[in-house]
C-alpha cells in the first residue's frame, strides 16, 4: 500500500492499494470489510498526524503523543462494487474538529488501469479521540482547524451534535445478551428463519490486530463484523452477496489485545431486494479470570442477492418467530423506509 500525504495541509491523505484475489469473494467482488478497513487506517493515519502536529511542527512534547482511536462510523454507502484488479485510492480529510474528538471524511475511489476509467466507490465519515501513548484512558486536545466558512464550521458543529446524542442513545440499549448460534444438530432445520441464519465468528485478538495502545484497531473489527454479515446473508439467500450499506458503528469500549472476541451476526429485516443485519460484538479476557464478557461494538449492515452479472435478485422473506424478532423486524423496516426516503431526498436535491 502506498501513502501519499498531500503537501499543503497535514489534515489530507491518500492511500492508493491494488485489490488482490485474497481481497474477494469467490466472484471477484471485494469484501466490504476490506474497504472499511482501508477507510479506517487512512482516518486514523490522517487523525493521529494532525493530533501530533500543527502546521507541520510538533504540537505535543514526545512524552505525551497521542493515538487516534475510533469512536464511530457514521451510515456508510457502498455505491458500486469493487474488483479484483482494480486501484483503491481512498481520500482522507479532517473537517471537524471540537476539543476532544475530530471527524474525518473519506472517498474510496476504484479505478480500472487498463481503461484508466474511475468510479466513487464508497463515502464514509468516521469520528476519533486521541488517546495519550503513556495513559490510554486519558483524552487529549485536538489542534483545530481552518474552516473554508462559518458556514462550513457549523455544518460541522450540528453533525458532532448529532453524533454525540446518537451514540449515547445506542449505549443505552447495547447491552442486551444475544444467544449463541444453535449448534449444528439443535439448529433450526427450516430455512429463511432468523435461527437457520444466525452465526458468529470467534477471533483471538493478537499483536497484529493492535495499535501502539495494544488494543484492536477499529478496522480489524469492522472487517470481522462484514464477514460474519456476509456469511448470514449468504446463508439466507445461498447466492452472491454484497455489502450494500453499514449503519452507524459505534464502539462502545476497547478491546485489548488478548481478548476473545464473539462477533454475532443475526437478520432483523428483509425487503424485496434487501436483508440488514445486525451484528455485535463482545470481548472477555482470556487470561483475567474476574473479567467478564462486554459489548464492545454494535452496529446494521445492509446486504443485497446478485446474480451472475451482478444485478439485483430478490430476497426470500423472512419468516418471524415470535414478539421479539417482530420488534426488531419493524425496528429494521423502519430504519429502511427512513434510508430509503433520504435516498429519493438527495437525488431529488442533485437533479
Amino acid at each position: 500500500m502506498s501513502v501519499t500525504r498531500a503537501p499543503e495541509t497535514a489534515s489530507s491523505l491518500q492511500l492508493c492499494r491494488l485489490m488482490r484475489p485474497d481481497d474477494a469473494n469467490i466472484v471477484g467482488n471485494v469484501h466490504g470489510g476490506i474497504i472499511l478497513k482501508m477507510i479506517e487506517e487512512a482516518g486514523c493515519i490522517v487523525g493521529t498526524r494532525h493530533c501530533n502536529t500543527q502546521n507541520g511542527m510538533s504540537c505535543t512534547p514526545l512524552q505525551d503523543r497521542c493515538l487516534a482511536a475510533l469512536v464511530r462510523v457514521e451510515k456508510t454507502e457502498f455505491l458500486c462494487p469493487v474488483f479484483i484488479g482494480e486501484v483503491a485510492h481512498v481520500t482522507a480529510d479532517i473537517t471537524y474538529t471540537s476539543k476532544h474528538s475530530l471527524e474525518v471524511q473519506v472517498k474510496v475511489m476504484a479505478e480500472n488501469i487498463l481503461t484508466g476509467a474511475k468510479k466513487l466507490a464508497n463515502k464514509a465519515a468516521l469520528w476519533y479521540v486521541p488517546c495519550s501513548l503513556k495513559n490510554v484512558e486519558k483524552i487529549t486536545e485536538v489542534p483545530p482547524i481552518k474552516y473554508a466558512s462559518e458556514e462550513k464550521e457549523e455544518e460541522g458543529r450540528k453533525r458532532y451534535e448529532a453524533q454525540k446524542m446518537e451514540r449515547l442513545e445506542t449505549k443505552a440499549r447495547i447491552e442486551e445478551v444475544v444467544p449463541p448460534p444453535p449448534s449444528p444438530e439443535d439448529a433450526p432445520k427450516e430455512q429463511h428463519t432468523v435461527g437457520f441464519s444466525q452465526s458468529s465468528l470467534i477471533h483471538l485478538v493478537g499483536p497484529s490486530d493492535c495499535t501502539l495502545h495494544d488494543y484492536v484497531h477499529g478496522g480489524v473489527t469492522m472487517k470481522l463484523m462484514d464477514e460474519v454479515a456476509g456469511i448470514v446473508a449468504a446463508r439466507h439467500c445461498n447466492t452472491n452477496i454484497v455489502t450494500a450499506s453499514v449503519d452507524a458503528i459505534n464502539f462502545h469500549r476497547k478491546i485489548k489485545k488478548g481478548c476473545v472476541v464473539t462477533v454475532t451476526g443475526r437478520l432483523t429485516f428483509v425487503s424485496n431486494k434487501s436483508m440488514e443485519i445486525e451484528v455485535l460484538v463482545d470481548a472477555s479476557s482470556l487470561v483475567q479470570e474476574d473479567k467478564g464478557k462486554y459489548r464492545a461494538v454494535s452496529a446494521f449492515f445492509t446486504f443485497i442477492s446478485l446474480d451472475k452479472e451482478n444485478k439485483p435478485l430478490p430476497v426470500p422473506p423472512l419468516k418471524i418467530d415470535g414478539e421479539e424478532e417482530q420488534r426488531r423486524f419493524e425496528e429494521g423496516k423502519a430504519r429502511y423506509l427512513q434510508s430509503k426516503a433520504k435516498r429519493l431526498a438527495d437525488k431529488e436535491r442533485q437533479q
